[in-house]
């Protein structure tokens, strides 16, 4: 099967229902994309699948074959993406820092969809579960990401 992840494409022999995540992870040694819950819940295991925010430890690799997949280790190479990393930073989002790689790319998500977005849809796209509490320092990065 054949997955494009970060602009380059990539041969994998694996069963059709693995989970994106394990192939990222176990297969190509991409381990910035995490795991949490394994139940799409925490959004720790967030990529970018043709733009979208996909929970990749539910998604199964043959539904990705043929797209674009975007992973933590590529952002900053995206305009958008490097903005937001740039907020992360000066606005000392992390913690302990283990689900701000599906922060990042949820947050990369709503900006390429929503480039000047409301609170209400910061709310409503920042879901990933952040047991550090950083949720109002995320919402300041993402308002000053979308400022910038």
């Amino acid at each position: 099967m054949e997955l494009t992840i970060n602009g380059t494409k990539h041969q994998v022999d694996i069963e059709p229902d693995t989970p994106l995540l394990w192939v990222l992870r176990d297969e190509l040694g991409m381990t910035g994309t995490k795991y949490g819950c394994g139940l799409a819940q925490c959004g720790a295991c967030t990529v970018l699948v043709d733009g979208q925010a996909t929970r990749s430890c539910v998604t199964p690799v043959e539904s990705v074959a043929g797209t674009e997949i975007m992973t933590i280790e590529a952002v900053a190479d995206d305009p958008i993406g490097q903005k937001i990393v740039e907020a992360w930073v000066s606005n000392q989002v992390a913690q302990c820092g283990y689900c701000q790689s599906g922060q990042v790319m949820g947050a990369t998500a709503l900006l390429k969809q929503t480039p000047k977005p409301s609170d209400d849809d910061i709310a409503g796209a920042m879901v990933n579960l952040c047991r550090c509490g950083t949720y109002n320092a995320i919402a300041a990065a993402v308002r000053d990401a979308a400022q910038a």
